[in-house]
């Protein structure tokens, strides 16, 4: 229990509540439109999923390091994610069978789950420096996390609709800052085109807001 411990103690807390928020985030808009019950359920699920890919992906982290553009088919696959939940907010749902829409929810969680594991297990890892006491502690802090953040998330967007641009903006942020962390674009693009590294993700922002609105007032309109 010497400082570096205690430090790496206080670097996974931080880490935790910064990266869970963007998992919170998924669970909670893709959940929101579910029966009381079936968020719960849903919720469950996401975090349960969410858990087992950390402790999955920790196993195997240095095996995915290995994996060229990782980062950056991953950062991809959350815009579109982001972009799926703006514009499937605005859909007609009262059709689709309740256990259809908590299969596609839990669905969704998971994909999303898997990509942005990647960056808490890699970061957990880190601040541990390889002590298995603190990353268990990591992928415990999680769970408490994941349960109050995304259920607290669901019902503020059942009671403000419109905060739903903002979670789709979190996710289209942090997919851009994942594509940009790729090794090959840190190596050899951002030296010559430094301001690509904030630039793209709020570039990526304004694509998927405005892409999202343009395709929800569509939606509106074909039901109106």
């Amino acid at each position: 229990m010497d400082a570096k411990f205690w430090v790496g103690f206080l670097n996974i807390i931080i880490i935790d509540i910064v990266l869970s928020g963007d998992n919170a985030v998924v669970i909670g808009m893709a959940s929101r439109r579910l029966r009381k019950e079936d968020r719960k359920k849903a919720v469950l699920w996401g975090i349960v999923g969410a858990v087992g890919l950390r402790v999955i992906l920790t196993a195997l982290a240095t095996w995915f390091l290995l994996i060229p553009y990782l980062k950056a088919i991953g950062g991809i696959m959350l815009a579109w994610i982001a972009f799926k939940l703006l514009i499937s907010d605005g859909e007609d749902t009262s059709a689709i069978r309740a256990e259809n829409s908590l299969g596609a929810a839990v669905k969704t969680i998971i994909v999303a789950d898997f990509v942005m594991s990647l960056d808490n297990v890699l970061a957990v890892g880190g601040a541990a420096h390889g002590n298995i006491i603190l990353v268990m502690f990591g992928l415990g802090l999680s769970i408490p996390l994941l349960m109050i953040g995304s259920n607290f998330i669901a019902k503020l967007m059942d009671q403000v609709p419109t905060l739903v641009y903002i979670g789709a903006a979190i996710l289209a942020h942090t997919a851009g800052t994942m594509v940009m962390s790729e090794e090959t674009i840190q190596q050899f693009i951002l030296p010559s085109y430094a301001f690509l590294d904030w630039a793209a993700p709020l570039v990526l922002v304004a694509i998927i807001l405005i892409g999202g609105a343009w395709w929800r007032r569509r939606m509106f309109a074909s039901y109106g």
